[in-house]
């Protein structure tokens, strides 16, 4: 499958290396391709300039957000919620057409001395913007309530847990949960809760993974669903 990520930080990378792993074509975007190859220095949470990330995994090519876009079969949102508007604008709404958006961002604000948090909740979500923003693409909102470590391994947490969708489109959903299968995640345990507008109770959820994440010092740890 022909992959495109708009987002080249952390999770972005993640994902690039564990899709190509499984054989698919994967490209990750940036909004600015020369400026990206040009930084030094790490980013604000300390991953390395892409230029010496790349140079360990040169199968890992860097293109623009629209280029990304264009490629892919399936576009995965990896950036910072706060801007995912912004940067699938820039992938265009002609290269979005007809494609899955898999979304994993948390449209999140940080401030200093408190916990992220939610910019907006309960009567919206980020998954149902990007639905009504692209209308012509299929939205699945999936992943957003672990890290991506757990996201992309799910076998290293020990017993059954659980992922969840939420989307309009059944057959974009069946495409995910392929996907999620390939990445360890057991078809029984993948929740589908419904349409997008579901996917404001995994964002919601956030605030329970920042707390659980503080007391216990890591994320690692997921949702297990357990039933009578």
């Amino acid at each position: 499958m022909k992959i495109g990520i708009i987002g080249s930080g952390m999770v972005g990378r993640a994902f690039a290396l564990r899709l190509a792993e499984l054989g698919h074509s994967v490209v990750v975007g940036t909004r600015d391709v020369f400026s990206t190859l040009s930084r030094t220095e790490p980013d604000s949470k300390g991953i390395p300039a892409w230029q010496f990330w790349a140079k360990e995994y040169p199968e890992v090519s860097l293109v623009t957000f629209s280029e990304a876009a264009r490629f892919a079969d399936v576009v995965i949102n990896a950036t910072e919620g706060a801007v995912s508007l912004l940067a699938l604008n820039e992938a265009g709404d002609e290269n979005l057409t007809g494609k899955i958006i898999l979304d994993l961002a948390l449209p999140l604000s940080y401030a200093p001395g408190r916990p992220p948090r939610l910019m907006f909740a309960n009567d919206d979500s980020l998954g149902e913007q990007i639905q009504c923003a692209f209308p012509a693409a299929q939205v699945v909102k999936t992943l957003n309530t672990m890290s991506h470590n757990v996201m992309l391994n799910p076998s290293i947490l020990p017993g059954s847990h659980n992922a969840f969708l939420s989307g309009e489109s059944d057959e974009a959903k069946e495409t995910i949960v392929g996907l999620l299968t390939q990445f360890g995640w057991p078809a029984d345990n993948i929740v589908d809760l419904g349409g997008i507008e579901t996917s404001r109770a995994t964002e919601m959820y956030a605030t329970l993974l920042f707390q659980i994440a503080k007391v216990r010092g890591n994320y690692d740890f997921n949702i297990a669903v357990v039933m009578k």
